[in-house]
């Protein structure tokens, strides 16, 4: 029998690197041996794409804040019932950067959603599949939108204000006080050597711990 593949997550606000150090993550994993997928949300699959493309594209007309939280969910139940669960089912490894600890912080302490709502959507989605370890990539809100912006053209989350990151910030980190056991939080503040040999150290241990898949 197959053993489950591990399901990694990659969390924190605009600008904090996650990106980069999925690849490290990756490249890691890869060295040790281990059998993975990396992934993103929302998007993953050819529809949860076009679903992404539908919520981070600027548009004359607004978008509620209920037809942005259904449509992160919608993205999500295509992306792990097309991807995530069946790769973890092969025993392969998932990578994702971002997933539902980031509609709690976005949607929930961003926009002001009633977190209950977002729960209820959780269990409909997901059942009772959670991550089994989150990477929180962590910096003050003003340090990641000074790296977005260097990036250059915002998307529609990207052209929030700093107050709006920051209160994805602190419920990011509230989250992660509930749930040590599940959550690594990485000073993403520091250069980019020092969170990615974190990063690596991390992987490795995860590797020791669980074994290849």
């Amino acid at each position: 029998m197959t053993q489950r593949g591990l399901f990694i997550t990659f969390e924190g606000t605009e600008g904090v690197g996650k990106s980069t150090q999925i690849q490290v993550a990756a490249d890691t994993l890869k060295a040790r041996g281990v059998d993975f997928v990396v992934t993103r949300e929302p998007g993953g699959t050819p529809l949860a794409e076009s679903i992404r493309e539908l919520l981070l594209t600027p548009r004359d007309e607004a978008m509620i804040d209920t037809t942005e939280l259904l449509l992160v969910f919608a993205a999500r139940a295509q992306h792990l019932h097309s991807l995530i669960l069946p790769q973890l089912e092969q025993g392969r490894w998932v990578l994702c950067d971002r997933f539902t600890d980031a509609t709690f912080a976005y949607q929930g302490g961003g926009r002001g959603i009633d977190l209950n709502r977002i729960a209820a959507l959780e269990s409909l989605v997901q059942g009772d599949l959670r991550p089994d370890h989150t990477l929180l990539f962590d910096a003050p809100a003003e340090v990641g939108m000074a790296r977005a912006r260097s990036r250059g053209k915002l998307d529609r989350f990207e052209q929030e204000a700093t107050a709006f990151f920051e209160r994805v910030r602190q419920t990011y980190l509230q989250r992660a006080s509930q749930a040590a056991a599940r959550y690594h939080i990485l000073d993403a503040a520091q250069s980019l050597a020092e969170v990615s040999q974190s990063v690596h150290q991390l992987l490795n241990a995860l590797v020791d711990q669980h074994g290849c898949a």
